[in-house]
């Protein structure tokens, strides 16, 4: 079988293949570029190896690409170098043989062939190569049947999945990533492996562990991923959070729903809107202190109350503990997770203004994103109720959509600022003044207050007085 490129990309294998002629080194485009080619996904990184100096390789392709060619980064200590070329990254690497040591993920490298290149490969699917010199040029090369495995979509790893995973214990993660992504189904001898494996992966750094996790929750039915994982034993140990939400509790007759399959459920509608990450993240979240505070009520059954407060807690610790960035992403997730249950609650009541101002001005131009996960919470197999529940939050959002351009609230601020309070009272910065600040604020968005600042101002005058305050400034 022969790799079919496009003609930008013969233009620029020609040139690589001609830079290697003139260091006489042979060249082979391996990995993801060609299986990705040969099932019809784009693909912006291409990975290369040489028999020979990869670095130099580089060098030499950077100069013949000329200004086309905008950054080149060469990695000695690795024997690898890096080329952006218009949209695409271009990894050259020399062949190399792998050794490790059972403490460590870092291998023991040293010179070696295309086929040594292969074998420390973590998938057949990834162990493709093609030649981009000689009579052979572009045919691919296949020693451990990684076409077949294509074709039945198969993750099989190259040699004995059990040093495989031994090997490098982030192989694992991968191949659950890639079972995610491509809807493959992983072989039984490696899935068994996986799970007598699992305890490996606690060598492997929570960042490269987050990376993987991200791809799977990117996937385009992330619930494949996490099922794995669960199935595998991996779950309970790089996400304990979302492994305890199993099970069904019953008591006196009483049951809740299996919070951990509802949660998947979430996540895959959600995914069906949106390729954003962190509100997919929300979706994983939302309900994550449920196992927390979990209480049963006689006569009324099982209640999970504050949750949503408990779980934005829950969320920045979960972002710590994962190397997760801690900033606006966290946030984000955190307002999400802290919001969900109010479209829901005004979906159940009868809809007040005030109630939608507040809606407004906690959500802000995160509202959109809101309503997303809250119509993606609805798990429902009743499609009367699904429908009900559709047609309600359809007639809330028309409502917020009034408010909003009457009131004009989202990333609304009160008109009376801290400093203003400081300033009028010659008070310093404490609880005081945030009661006040809080009174403004819950004034107007109870419909009590116009949002002016000569009305707010003589309100702040007037809760002043009840504290005791009288104003040094006028």
């Amino acid at each position: 079988m022969t790799l079919e490129l496009t003609s930008p990309e013969k233009k620029l294998f020609e040139v690589i293949s001609t830079a290697a002629d003139h260091l006489n080194q042979e060249v082979y485009v391996v990995g993801g570029f060609v299986r990705d080619r040969l099932l019809g996904i784009p693909c912006k990184d291409i990975d290369f190896v040489t028999v020979g100096d990869g670095p130099a390789l580089a060098e030499e392709v950077s100069r013949r690409l000329g200004s086309e060619a905008s950054h080149l980064s060469v990695f000695k200590t690795f024997g690898t170098a890096m080329i952006r070329y218009l949209d695409l990254e271009l990894e050259f690497v020399g062949a190399r043989k792998e050794s490790y040591n059972t403490d460590s993920r870092k291998p023991n490298v040293e010179e070696g062939s295309l086929r040594d290149d292969q074998l420390r490969r973590d998938f057949t699917i990834n162990a493709l190569a093609a030649s981009l010199r000689g009579q052979d040029r572009f045919e691919i090369i296949d020693p451990f049947n990684g076409l077949a495995d294509l074709d039945h979509k198969r993750i099989v790893t190259p040699l004995d999945p059990h040093s495989t995973f031994s090997d490098d214990p982030l192989r694992m993660l991968r191949a659950i990533r890639f079972a995610s992504q491509l809807s493959f189904k992983i072989d039984p001898q490696t899935l068994e492996a996986i799970t007598s494996m699992r305890d490996r992966i606690s060598i492997v750094s929570m960042e490269r562990i987050s990376y993987e996790l991200n791809k799977i929750i990117l996937s385009p039915i992330p619930s494949t991923g996490f099922l794995l994982l669960e199935k595998t034993g991996l779950l309970k140990i790089i996400f304990p959070e979302l492994e305890a939400m199993k099970g069904v509790e019953q008591y006196e007759g009483y049951g809740h729903k299996d919070n951990f399959y509802h949660t998947l459920q979430v996540l895959d509608n959600i995914s069906e809107s949106t390729s954003d990450l962190w509100l997919r993240w929300s979706a994983i979240l939302h309900d994550i202190a449920k196992p927390a505070t979990k209480r049963f009520e006689p006569g009324h059954g099982w209640t999970f109350h504050g949750h949503e407060v408990v779980g934005a807690g829950m969320t920045a610790r979960i972002f710590r503990r994962m190397k997760l960035p801690m900033d606006d992403k966290m946030k984000f997730v955190q307002k999400m997770v802290r919001l969900h249950l109010r479209p829901i609650a005004l979906v159940q009541e009868e809809i007040t203004d005030s109630a939608l101002r507040r809606l407004l001005f906690d959500a802000g131009d995160d509202l959109d994103e809101l309503m997303t996960l809250c119509k993606s919470d609805i798990t429902s197999k009743n499609p009367d109720r699904v429908a009900r529940y559709l047609k309600n939050y359809e007639i809330v959002i028309e409502r917020l959509r009034e408010v909003e351009d009457r009131d004009h609230l989202r990333n609304w601020q009160p008109p009376i600022t801290g400093e203003i309070i400081m300033q009028t009272f010659d008070l310093k910065p404490g609880r005081l003044v945030g009661e006040i600040k809080t009174a403004i604020r819950e004034a107007i968005l109870d419909g009590e207050l116009d949002s002016d600042y000569d009305k707010a101002y003589a309100f702040m005058i007037e809760e002043g007085r009840k504290h005791g305050l009288v104003p040094v400034t006028s």
